[in-house]
């Protein structure tokens, strides 16, 4: 981070559910940064949330969207709602960085953009977990080439479903989320971080179960009709010519299978739950393995010493914002956003055309985050 100060930048938060709890907790720790005001359509939430992080404003959304001492807009709202809240966030003037996905529709999100770029301001999104020590020790490893030329990358991610345990997971099996909206984007921006952009996608997908049971909670026992694919395969060609695969799914128990790994022409790397900021199963450690032998020798560990390895939601946010003041580009970036869905999509148009599909979009791999810049990010 640059010497000198930077000026400070007033937050509103609007959205105010569970996940507001770790950005209203982690952000003040950031330097420069300052939560002025959170807002939700219900007024007591957001008073609540005022209260229990020491927040100076409660307030509605049209109320927060009004004031001129607010620089940037944190969206956590339903996604169904995050292009419209991020359309208005920026005809008033400020940054805005949403909770993933960036909209549900490719229309919208290219609306959003375009008009952020119009008015000279900053679109943001999650995951940012790729920021964090586990993953970006990944790249680093990458970088320096202790896979050789990547050739396969490979994704995971499946258990039996939110609607075992989620007291209201309606919303989980309609138009929009399902496992690849869900869960895809920890996944794919870090298959784009490590390797690049996508440029073509053929895949398969199926329901597995027509309808789903509430398995907990006050709607326990209730029926949920299951409006989009729960099991999702696919095959990803990328710019650089690796071609990888990704499966998501709410419809199976898992195995063995790692949550990502990067295979090479020397060497394959173990890479974290990309829903975590931290290292490999809890462990601050990564694995690797060199083309010396196949024996349990073959395979080396790394230690993970980079800044934030634990939940440091709100970094991705963080870093859009010096990077405002700085001229620079941000990481986490709306372009890496829009390229995630894209891919999201054209996956699921592949499944039902039964056929390859081009991605259109290109954005450049986020650059890393270099130890010295994450450690002046924080206050000390």
């Amino acid at each position: 981070m640059n010497n000198h100060a930077l000026k400070q930048t007033n937050i509103g938060i609007i959205g105010c559910g569970n996940i507001s709890g770790i950005y209203l907790k982690n952000l003040p720790t950031f330097r420069d940064l300052n939560v002025l005001a959170v807002a939700d359509l219900d007024l007591e939430r957001a008073k609540a949330k005022a209260q229990e992080y020491n927040v100076a404003h409660a307030l509605s959304p049209d109320e927060l969207l009004k004031r001129d001492d607010i620089d940037a807009v944190l969206n956590i709202t339903i996604p169904v709602a995050h292009a419209d809240v991020a359309m208005q966030a920026l005809n008033a003037g400020k940054h805005v960085y949403n909770e993933k996905p960036l909209a549900v529709e490719l229309k919208d999100a290219k609306a959003m953009l375009d008009l952020a770029k119009s008015k000279g301001l900053r679109v943001g999104c999650a995951p940012d977990t790729f920021l964090g020590a586990g993953l970006q020790t990944s790249r680093e490893l990458l970088d320096v080439g202790k896979v050789g030329q990547p050739v396969h990358i490979t994704g995971f991610m499946a258990y039996t479903g939110p609607d075992k345990w989620h007291p209201d997971p309606d919303f989980f099996f309609k138009h929009g989320a399902g496992p690849l909206f869900d869960m895809g984007p920890y996944y794919l921006t870090t298959f784009v971080m490590l390797l690049g952009s996508v440029k073509r996608v053929l895949a398969s997908a199926k329901t597995t179960f027509a309808e789903r049971e509430v398995g907990s909670g006050p709607k326990q026992g209730q029926k949920i009709k299951v409006e989009t694919p729960t099991h999702i395969v696919s095959m990803l060609e990328f710019e650089n010519g690796a071609i990888g695969n990704l499966t998501t799914s709410f419809d199976m128990v898992p195995g063995t299978s790692p949550n990502i790994e990067v295979h090479g022409t020397k060497g394959v790397i173990t890479v974290p739950d990309p829903n975590t900021f931290g290292g490999l199963a809890g462990k601050d450690v990564m694995r690797w393995r060199d083309d010396t032998g196949w024996g349990p020798e073959s395979w080396h560990e790394e230690s993970v010493s980079r800044p934030f390895a634990e939940n440091s939601r709100g970094i991705g946010l963080a870093d859009m914002l010096y990077a405002a003041q700085e001229n620079r580009p941000h990481r986490a970036s709306g372009d890496l956003a829009y390229h995630v869905l894209e891919i999201m999509h054209k996956t699921l148009e592949s499944a039902r055309a039964e056929r390859p599909v081009n991605i259109e979009s290109r954005v450049e791999r986020p650059a890393l985050l270099e130890s010295d810049y994450a450690k002046g990010m924080k206050k000390e």
